[in-house]
């Protein structure tokens, strides 16, 4: 199974355990875009509408969601039955045709990077916006802690899953820089801007498994592997005061199309 199929399995836990975007980040990607309410946002893998309500109770529904899941779809569909503005499309975008193609936003959370491959996908979404059109997308990142309960977490890593120790994961300042280059290539989009959110968010044991078990890179191991695994990382935050408190970071990629 590809990682990008794996959410559709637990569409209701993701939904459930899966941290909101800041709203400070939808206030930026406004300003920065100057859309008014009315004009029409591409959403690209709108999962279960995480960021597609963070537009939606500004004010701006016109949205138009590609979801590859169709369970994930069925769930971002109910969620916004009331609003008839939100259209909700079960389908791959690399496949999707549209009958529209002057989007004035596109925008992605956490999902741009399972289009493959990415040039393709720049290309199709700069051939949907309209002249005036840019792009957000943007992306939860994993920020590693170092403190005992952490360190303790790891090394369980290290035991049962050593491709999933953070420690080995890009850095931020990494991650931003390779996904500039490609926001930036072929010319296809300008004047680039790059915001981080910093945030902490506080899991008991049992809530930081169920946050674990919505991961895409974890649902691929083996289910006696993590099994294993996440029953060390449950009893190492109970030892340790039973709640975990994980720093996350949002990075936001802003650019607008560019008509050379």
């Amino acid at each position: 199974m590809e990682r990008k199929n794996t959410f559709n399995e637990i569409a209701r836990e993701y939904d459930k355990y899966r941290p909101s975007y800041p709203d400070q980040l939808f206030t930026d990607i406004l300003e920065f875009t100057a859309i008014k309410e009315g004009d029409s946002i591409l959403e690209i893998g709108s999962g279960t509408g995480l960021a597609t309500k963070g537009f939606v109770d500004l004010g701006f529904d016109n949205v138009t969601c590609i979801e590859l899941g169709q369970n994930l779809a069925e769930l971002t569909r109910e969620k916004f039955k009331n609003r008839p503005n939100v259209n909700i499309i079960n389908s791959p975008f690399e496949t999707w045709q549209s009958e529209k193609s002057n989007f004035d936003l596109a925008i992605s959370g956490t999902a741009f990077h399972f289009i493959q491959p990415q040039e393709v996908g720049y290309r199709k979404v700069f051939d949907l916006l309209s002249e005036e059109g840019s792009i957000a997308f943007f992306w939860t990142v994993h920020v590693p802690s170092f403190d005992d309960v952490s360190n303790r977490i790891r090394e369980s890593y290290k035991r049962y899953a050593p491709q999933l120790d953070d420690s080995k994961n890009p850095t931020i300042e990494q991650i931003i820089d390779e996904r500039s280059v490609l926001t930036l290539k072929e010319g296809l989009f300008k004047e680039l801007k790059v915001k981080q959110y910093i945030c902490n968010h506080t899991y008991t044991a049992n809530e930081y498994i169920s946050l674990l078990n919505t991961n895409s890179r974890h649902r691929l191991i083996s289910d006696n592997v993590r099994f294993e695994l996440f029953g060390e990382i449950k009893e190492a935050i109970e030892e340790h005061g039973g709640n975990l408190i994980k720093p996350q970071a949002v990075v936001l990629f802003h650019a607008k199309k560019n008509l050379k």
